[in-house]
């Protein structure tokens, strides 16, 4: 995002008119180029309306993600995170992974406003414009090689749902291995990368992405459903006041998670699995498929499914699971 770009944006967050006169003299450029600005911020999947004689205007007032904000939530544990927050990071999983390599400390954090080159798994994009989510990636080191870190995926969810039933949304549950559901639709997805040696240590990169407020334009390029915040909670929270919370149950949940593994989180997570006894569709990595009841997760994480064949345990991989049609 261009500092001009991101400059006009500061000045439209409280919600209220601006004529592009009185952008262009406070930022001291030409109405042009506040003209621009405006076509970027578009481009970046923000509503913007447009009233002659009056300017331009949000639909809502939106609060930008702010480091001292942040740091002010996260109370006594803010100095067990290095906080940076950027307009926008083509990928924040990317930067950090290079940030990693570069010697950053373990609890380094990147948020952004915008994240056009987001993804999840299986190589999905993760589509949100700009302040309709919270995106950031969390850098956690690990004496252990990656073979040891099962589970980790799991353990952030249940870190999440924790930070989000604190929002409002009580009911979010979890989808194996890596989503947040909100009554069968996506609210939140994790993408975690690894680098290392394979006897250790290893770095984790976390990156975490979470709906807060969906504009009609972004609903209609995800492929899949997926709800916001907003609608599970009755409100938009404060991006500052949500990151900070994840922050920290994440940071308690992978204390314990480098010390004992999942084991100890297992009947947690399995309280929240939101296909805890139903009949799934298994897509594996070669295609084929596999159809049997869910039975949760097994002490290193890995989804065990009753089959006619008897009980088989999958990891993580690349592997896709639905409800049965008909199953709810």
């Amino acid at each position: 995002m261009k500092v001009l770009t991101a400059s006009v944006l500061k000045h439209l967050c409280d919600g209220e008119f601006h004529s592009g006169e009185t952008l262009a003299r406070a930022l001291e450029v030409s109405r042009a180029s506040v003209w621009h600005a405006i076509r970027d911020l578009e481009a970046a999947g923000l509503e913007i309306y447009k009233v002659h004689g009056r300017g331009y205007r949000l639909p809502q007032p939106l609060t930008l993600l702010d480091r001292a904000a942040i740091g002010r939530n996260l109370g006594a544990q803010a100095a067990r995170f290095t906080l940076e927050v950027r307009a926008a990071a083509d990928s924040t999983n990317t930067v950090l992974l290079g940030s990693a390599a570069a010697g950053a400390p373990s609890g380094a954090v990147l948020a952004v406003e915008w994240q056009p080159g987001g993804r999840g798994r299986l190589g999905r994009a993760w589509h949100a414009g700009v302040g309709e989510a919270l995106t950031f990636s969390l850098l956690w080191r690990f004496a252990r090689g990656a073979a040891a870190l099962s589970g980790l995926s799991l353990a952030v969810g249940l870190a999440l749902t924790r930070a989000l039933a604190a929002s409002g949304a009580t009911d979010a549950a979890l989808k194996w291995p890596n989503d947040v559901l909100w009554r069968g639709r996506k609210l939140a997805g994790i993408l975690i990368e690894l680098a290392g040696d394979a006897l250790g240590p290893t770095a984790a990169v976390i990156g975490i992405g979470i709906n807060v407020r969906l504009s009609k334009m972004t609903r209609a390029r995800i492929d899949q459903p997926a709800v916001d915040l907003e609608t599970a909670s009755g409100a938009a929270p404060d991006r500052n006041r949500l990151l900070a919370a994840a922050l920290i149950e994440i940071d308690r949940v992978l204390e314990t998670f480098a010390r004992d593994g999942f084991a100890p989180l297992r009947a947690e997570w399995q309280g929240r699995h939101a296909h805890q006894g139903k009949r799934v569709v298994l897509t594996l990595p070669d295609g084929s498929r596999q159809a049997g009841q869910a039975k949760g997760v097994a002490e290193d994480g890995s989804l065990l499914l009753e089959t006619r064949a008897g009980l088989k345990r999958y990891h993580s991989g690349d592997i896709s699971v639905r409800v049965r049609t008909g199953d709810k």
